[in-house]
C-alpha cells in the first residue's frame, strides 16, 4: 500500500512522487517536536511507537542539509532532523477568511486534477512543480503497486504465523488438498477489488499463477534483508554489541540456532532483538567459522566489536553448543562466556551435563511443565494431590501449591521443589492415568503415565536428590546474578567461595555421596520405588562372572562424581579472568560507589582500554568520576543501575565512563531493565510453540517475532536486486 504523507494538508503519497518518505522517530522528545510541527492534533497522543510504524513525513519537510543520499538508492535522515516547512493555513497570515478559502479551493482542485493525471516526480517547497527527475511512468506505477500487494500478503502471512504452504505434500494434485495459502491469499485478494493484481493476471500466460515460486522466495530474502536494516543500523551505531543463543529449534528438517543481540540505543536503553537463524551443520570449528562469516557477511558487523556471548541449550546438542561457545571466545577474547540472564544458572548447569541420568530428570521437568500448562484441571488435580500429602502440614502445603502455579521447573530451587512435590506429583500421575471416572482422554492419560514411569524409576529419584544437593551451593549465587546491579557486583566476588564448597565436595566425595545415595533411598523407600542400577548399564556392558556391581558404588562412579567435576568445570569456563573483571567494573555505577565507600578499585577496566575514546585520560577522569559522587551529591539517592547512570544529563562530561557503562551494559549475565526489552525472545517463544517444524520459515518468522517493516522500502530494494520485472519460471 501507497505511503500518505502525515502533514496537515499535504497531499503527496509514495506511489504519485519519488520524493523520500520517512518514518517518524522512537525518540520520544523528537517524535513529540515532529508531531507538533506538522499539527495532527490527531496524533499527540499516539505513542512513538505506533507513529513509526504507521506514519510518515515525504521529503518536502524538510531542510536538504537535513537529507542524506547513503547510496543511489537509499536516502536517509540526519539523527537530528526535525520537519519545519509547511504550509497550512494555522501559520500562514492571510489577511481575511475569503482569501484562505479561495488558497484552499484552489489546492483542493489542484490535489484532485492531479489524481486523474500523473504527477511530476518532484515538486518544489512551495506547492510548483518542477522537472527535476526522471517521471514515473504508469507501467512502473502498476509494477510497483503490483510488488506491494504481493509484499503485503507475504508480510501478513507473517505477522499472522499462516504457513506459506498447504497440504502440497501430501497429494500435489489432489483438489481435496490447498495447494498454496500464498496463492489463495492473493486470488482473495483479486476478488476483493484489487484491480492492478487482477491486470497482472490477466495479462500473464495461460499457465502462469499469481507468484512463482522463484519470485517468492527472492521476496522473502528482500523482506528479511530490508527487517534488519534498520536494527543493523542501530547495531552499528551502537558499535559494540553481544551475541545470545538459544535452544537449537527445527525449521524445515534442519537444526538451526536462534541468534539474539544485545547492545545500548542511541537513547542509552539497552535492547535485545531476534537477529535470525543460524543453521547449526557440521563440526564445533565449521560452526563457530560459519556464524563468524555470517555476522560479518550477512548482517556487516564485526565479530571483534562483540563483548558478550552466552547460551542456553538442552539435550543432546548442549555440549556441541558450548563447544562453539568456547571456540569464538578463544578467536575473541573480548567476547567473554557468560550466563544468559533469560536463564537460572542452576538451569543452565543442569542442562549443559550430557549425562544420562541428569537429561532423565531435565526432560521429565520439561514434560511436567507441558502436562499441567494444558488445562487448569490438571493443575486442580495436583493441588488435591499436594494436600492429601501434606494434611499435618497446611502451611507447606499452600506454599508448594502457590508455587505449583508459576514457572517452578525453570528457578534456581526447581531441583529442591521437585524433591518436595514428588510424592505428590506420582500421586496425581497415577490418579490420572488410572482416569477412574473417565474425565481425561486418552492422550493426557498416557502422558500422565510415561510421566510416572519416570518419577518411579530410581536413576530419576537418585539423580534429583544429587542435583538437588550439588546444585545448592550455587542457588544463592545464581539468585543474585539475576539480581540488582549491586547483587551482580557482589556476586562476582562470591564465585571463589562457590567453587571452595563444591572443590570440598569433590575432595570428600565419598562421604558426601554417602549422604546422598542414603537421602535417595529413604526417598525411593516411601514411594516403593526399587533400587536397582539402571538397565541400560547392562546393555552397555556385562560384568565379568561372578562380580556384582553394588548400586551404591555405580551411582558414584558414573553420577556423582561427574556431576560435581561437571559443575566446578563450567563455573569456571562461565567466570572467565575477563568477564571477572567486567563485572568489577560495575563499580563505576555510583550507588556500587557508595555501598563501597568508594575505595573501588580501577584496574579492572583496563580490558576496554581499546574502546574507549580517550584512554589515556581514563585514570584522571575516573579520580573525578568518584569525586563527583563522593563529595557532590549529598541528600541526593545515586543512581543504582547503568541505565539510571546513563540517563544523567552530565555524564557525557566523562566520554571514557559513558562508553564503560555502554560496554558492560551489553553483557548478557545482566537482567534486561523491564519485559519490555524482552519482547523477541516471547515472540520467538509463542511462534515456535504454535508453528509445526514443517511449516516454520526463516523470513516469516521475522515478521511474526514483532520486527518492523517498510513495504515501500521493500518494493525498492526487490527492484534493485532484481530488475527483471517477469519471473522466467513458471510456478511450482
Amino acid at each position: 500500500m501507497p505511503n500518505f504523507c502525515a502533514a496537515l494538508h499535504c497531499s503527496r503519497m509514495s506511489s504519485h512522487s519519488v520524493l523520500a518518505f520517512f518514518r517518524f522517530p522512537r525518540d520520544p522528545e523528537r517524535c513529540k517536536k515532529w508531531v507538533e510541527n506538522c499539527c495532527r492534533s490527531d496524533l499527540r497522543d499516539k505513542t512513538p511507537e505506533h507513529l513509526n510504524k504507521y506514519h510518515r513525513l515525504c521529503a518536502r519537510h524538510f531542510e536538504p542539509d537535513l537529507i542524506l543520499k547513503t547510496s543511489p538508492f537509499r536516502t536517509v535522515l540526519k539523527d537530528t532532523a526535525i520537519p519545519t516547512i509547511f504550509d497550512h493555513p494555522t501559520r500562514k497570515r492571510v489577511k481575511n477568511e475569503q482569501a484562505e478559502d479561495e488558497a484552499t479551493k484552489a489546492k483542493v482542485s489542484k490535489v484532485e486534477e492531479k489524481e486523474e493525471a500523473p504527477r511530476d516526480p518532484v515538486e518544489s517547497a512551495n506547492g510548483q512543480e518542477t522537472d527535476n527527475g526522471p517521471r514515473v511512468s504508469d507501467e512502473e506505477r502498476e509494477h510497483k503497486e503490483y510488488l506491494r500487494s504481493l509484499f503485503d500478503v507475504v508480510v501478513m502471512m507473517g505477522r499472522q504465523n499462516i504457513p506459506l504452504h498447504g497440504h502440497s505434500d501430501k497429494e500435489p494434485r489432489s483438489k481435496s488438498f490447498t495447494p498454496s495459502n500464498f496463492q489463495a491469499l492473493l486470488e482473495y485478494r483479486i476478488n476483493a477489488g484489487d484491480e492492478l493484481l487482477r491486470k497482472k493476471f490477466e495479462t500473464a500466460a495461460v499457465n502462469l499463477e499469481y507468484c512463482s515460486s522463484t519470485q517468492l522466495q527472492q521476496m522473502l530474502e528482500v523482506s528479511e534483508k530490508c527487517i534488519l536494516e534498520d536494527l543493523l543500523a542501530e547495531v552499528k551505531e551502537a558499535r559494540f554489541f553481544s551475541l545470545v543463543m538459544d535452544n537449537l529449534v527445527e525449521i524445515t528438517g534442519e537444526n538451526h540456532l536462534p541468534l539474539f543481540i544485545r547492545f545500548v540505543d542511541q537513547i542509552s536503553s539497552l535492547r535485545e532483538e531476534f537477529l535470525g537463524f543460524l543453521r547449526f551443520e557440521g563440526d564445533v570449528e565449521g560452526i563457530a567459522q560459519s556464524l563468524a562469516v555470517e555476522i560479518s557477511e550477512k548482517y556487516s558487523l564485526s565479530m571483534e566489536q562483540c563483548r558478550g556471548q552466552a547460551y542456553f541449550c538442552t539435550g543432546i546438542y548442549a555440549f556441541k553448543v558450548k563447544a562453539v561457545a568456547i571456540r569464538l571466545s578463544e578467536q575473541y577474547p573480548l567476547a567473554v562466556l557468560t550466563p544468559s540472564s533469560a536463564h537460572s544458572l542452576n538451569i543452565c548447569l543442569a542442562n549443559s551435563m550430557n549425562f544420562t541420568s541428569v537429561q532423565l530428570v531435565m526432560s521429565t521437568l520439561k514434560k511436567i511443565d507441558a502436562f499441567f500448562s494444558k488445562s487448569p484441571l490438571l493443575q486442580n488435580q495436583l493441588d488435591n494431590a499436594i494436600s492429601i500429602y501434606y494434611q499435618g502440614n497446611e502451611e507447606k502445603a499452600a506454599a508448594l501449591k502457590e508455587v505449583c502455579h508459576t514457572n517452578w521447573t525453570e528457578q534456581h530451587d526447581a531441583f529442591e521443589l521437585a524433591v518436595d512435590l514428588l510424592e505428590s506429583l506420582l500421586l496425581c500421575m497415577d490418579s490420572v492415568h488410572d482416569n477412574e471416572e473417565f474425565k481425561w482422554s486418552d492422550d493426557v492419560a498416557h502422558n500422565a503415565f510415561v510421566i510416572s514411569e519416570a518419577l518411579s524409576d530410581f536413576e530419576f529419584v537418585m539423580a534429583l536428590v544429587v542435583l538437588k544437593n550439588t546444585l545448592s551451593f550455587s542457588r544463592a549465587f545464581g539468585k543474585n546474578l539475576q539480581g540488582q546491579t549491586s547483587e551482580v557486583f557482589f556476586a562476582a566476588s562470591s564465585l571463589t567461595a562457590v567453587l571452595h564448597s563444591v572443590n570440598e565436595v569433590l575432595e570428600n566425595i565419598e562421604v558426601y555421596h554417602e549422604f546422598w545415595f542414603e537421602e535417595a533411598i529413604n526417598l525411593a523407600a516411601a514411594l516403593e520405588i526399587p533400587i536397582k542400577i539402571p538397565r541400560l548399564f547392562f546393555r552397555k556392558q556385562r560384568p565379568d562372572a561372578g562380580e556384582e556391581i553394588q548400586p551404591e558404588a555405580y551411582y558414584k562412579i558414573h553420577l556423582t562424581f561427574p556431576v560435581v567435576s561437571h559443575v566446578i568445570k563450567e563455573l569456571s569456563d562461565l567466570f572467565s579472568e575477563n568477564h571477572l573483571k567486567a563485572l568489577q567494573s560495575l563499580s563505576l555505577v555510583p550507588a556500587i560507589m557508595g555501598q563501597m565507600k568508594f575505595n573501588t578499585e580501577e584496574t579492572s577496566a583496563e580490558i576496554y582500554k581499546e574502546d574507549l575514546p580517550n584512554p589515556d585520560t581514563l585514570p584522571t577522569e575516573l579520580n573525578c568520576w568518584k569525586i563527583k559522587w563522593k563529595h557532590g551529591t549529598k541528600n541526593v539517592t545515586l543512581p543504582s543501575t547503568i541505565y539510571e547512570t546513563l540517563q544523567l544529563s552530565d555524564v557525557k562530561f566523562f566520554p571514557n565512563v559513558c562508553a564503560l557503562l555502554k560496554v558492560l551494559s551489553c553483557l548478557p549475565v545482566l537482567s534486561l531493565p523491564d519485559d519490555r526489552c524482552s519482547t523477541a525472545r516471547r515472540r520467538l517463544m509463542a511462534y515456535l510453540q504454535d508453528t509445526p517444524a514443517k511449516h516454520r520459515n526463516k523470513s516469516l518468522a521475522m515478521f511474526n517475532i514483532g520486527c518492523g517493516h517498510d513495504l515501500d522500502l521493500m518494493v525498492e530494494t526487490y527492484l534493485k536486486m532484481y530488475p527483471d520485472k517477469e519471473p522466467t519460471e513458471t510456478p511450482a
